[in-house]
């Protein structure tokens, strides 16, 4: 049994209460997310007791701003649409992740899933090789080279891969010059005073590895076909992580069913439970799986 033949077999009653949209639940979830990054913040501010310690805890909580925007590909965290795009495009901000761009790029990932050739996600060479490459891809330093030649790129109108439409490349454009507008007054205001440098530019550098280590697990070392059940993970981590993923670790979930928001992705789980091919334990779990048969050189 396929993903489609699992999906089909769910009532249209059933389906339609999955993935019915609604605004309170994203709201009330992005006002938690937003409190731990406003409450580590103001102690990192403030310079609290081991203040320094939270550098790396509060550039997680940033980081994975990455997940909400993720979700707002697909319009799904909340009803409100003009909602899911504005907040997509400030985490996009914070991530410098262009997110007019990112919304092709994850759609074209969702449409060729693992598909060598196809799936933009895999344009990276797909999982680490050897022990080095790992803890290169974990370090973020390649993401973050990446995301700022392709901001740059964007604002000068190159990059702009057959996948996304022609339509949407002045808007795609345009964003781009916003952010890279704001990124260079940002670093000016560096002059000025630090605050930004501790508050965002090395809280995410510190964070960006969490991030890595939790990302390799949603394909990794599955299968490379068309059948979501083979090429995509779910993996079962604590309510904290899946709190700070928008309940993404649910993958295999979200991937057959794109329509359902992160909030029902728990009641989708239940259904696919049985069918679910690729699982993990935790993330610690995947990651010393990797590397046990990863070379050292």
């Amino acid at each position: 049994m396929d993903h489609r033949a699992v999906i089909a077999g769910i009532s249209a009653k059933d389906r339609a209460a999955l993935t019915t949209r609604s605004d309170a639940p994203g709201l009330w979830h992005l006002a938690g997310h937003l409190g731990l990054i406003c409450l580590t913040g103001a102690w990192i501010s403030l310079g609290g007791t081991l203040w320094w310690a939270l550098l790396p805890v509060h550039g997680v909580f940033l980081v994975f701003l990455f997940a909400l925007a993720h979700e707002a590909t697909h319009r799904t965290p909340f009803a409100t649409p003009w909602l899911n795009d504005w907040v997509g495009r400030a985490c996009g901000l914070v991530l410098i992740l262009p997110f007019e761009w990112f919304r092709y790029f994850h759609l074209a990932h969702h449409r060729h899933t693992n598909i060598p050739g196809k799936d933009p996600e895999l344009g990276n060479g797909g999982l680490p090789k050897t022990w080095r490459a790992y803890w290169w891809r974990v370090s973020g330093l390649p993401y973050w080279a990446q995301v700022i030649q392709q901001t740059v790129a964007l604002a000068l109108g190159w990059g702009m891969e057959e996948y996304i439409p022609r339509s949407a490349r002045p808007l795609i454009i345009r964003e781009a010059r916003v952010m890279v507008a704001i990124y260079i007054a940002g670093l000016l205001s560096l002059f000025f005073t630090p605050a930004l440098f501790w508050l965002w530019i090395l809280p995410v550098l510190l964070g960006q590895p969490a991030l890595r280590l939790y990302l390799m697990a949603e394909h990794g070392r599955c299968a490379f076909v068309a059948d979501i059940l083979d090429n995509t993970r779910t993996t079962f981590t604590n309510r904290i992580v899946r709190f700070l993923a928008w309940n993404m670790p649910y993958h295999t979930e979200h991937h057959a069913l794109p329509s359902v928001p992160f909030h029902a992705l728990p009641r989708l789980h239940r259904i696919m439970a049985p069918h679910l091919k690729h699982t993990a334990p935790g993330y610690r779990w995947f990651n010393r799986w990797l590397l046990r048969d990863l070379p050292r050189a």
